[in-house]
């Protein structure tokens, strides 16, 4: 118990430092390697606390293809961060509003976590039975058919995508599966007769 309560403490002040880091850097590629680190801390907190998918979740969706997208884009980019942050005080009041209701709403949830100790919003995991286990029967039972939509709504989009952004290059050599399987004996294969000392 006492490691448990040890380790949460490291990982939750490692996240907190990493998310300030975060906003506070001035180099993106620097907040973008925070942001991985509080990523992999907040996977931590998630299997300290039992949820085991939620963090195999976080780190293989959000470390291995969001933030690491973010990484080479940034990397990629020549863009110039000082003109975008020009301006940024314009921003501010409507920031500290939101910020404002966001702390608002943490604050509302805390306070009745601790008025009223037996109050649980999800669904406790049965007895027995995993984190991933109970997860996987609640979407392949009673959520199936919502869960092959959004499969679907997800295959679409990424469609949607392949096709607005394929451009046909005149010049460019493409591979023609159909061209290659009907290709025959005589359009592949042609002999000649090649005399001594001299070349083809």
């Amino acid at each position: 118990m006492i490691l448990a309560t040890v380790a949460f403490y490291v990982f939750a002040t490692v996240l907190i430092v990493a998310a300030l880091l975060v906003v506070s850097a001035r180099n993106p590629v620097h907040s973008v390697l925070f942001l991985i680190l509080a990523f992999f801390n907040a996977a931590a907190l998630f299997v300290l606390l039992g949820a085991e998918f939620l963090a195999m979740v976080l780190v293989v969706v959000y470390v291995g293809a969001v933030a690491v997208l973010f990484l080479f884009v940034v990397m990629m980019l020549d863009i110039d961060f000082t003109e975008l942050r020009q301006g940024f005080l314009n921003y501010a009041p409507l920031g500290m509003a939101i910020a404002a209701v966001f702390f608002g709403e943490l604050a509302i949830i805390g306070s009745a976590w601790v008025f009223s100790p037996g109050l649980t919003v999800a669904h406790p995991t049965p007895a027995g039975v995993t984190n991933t286990e109970a997860l996987g029967r609640i979407l392949y039972t009673n959520y199936v058919h919502v869960f092959q939509g959004a499969g679907m709504v997800l295959l679409v989009a990424m469609i949607g995508a392949i096709v607005l952004t394929l451009r046909h290059r005149e010049g460019v050599k493409r591979q023609s599966a159909s061209a290659q399987v009907g290709r025959r004996r005589a359009e592949a294969v042609e002999l000649r007769k090649v005399r001594p000392g001299e070349g083809l």
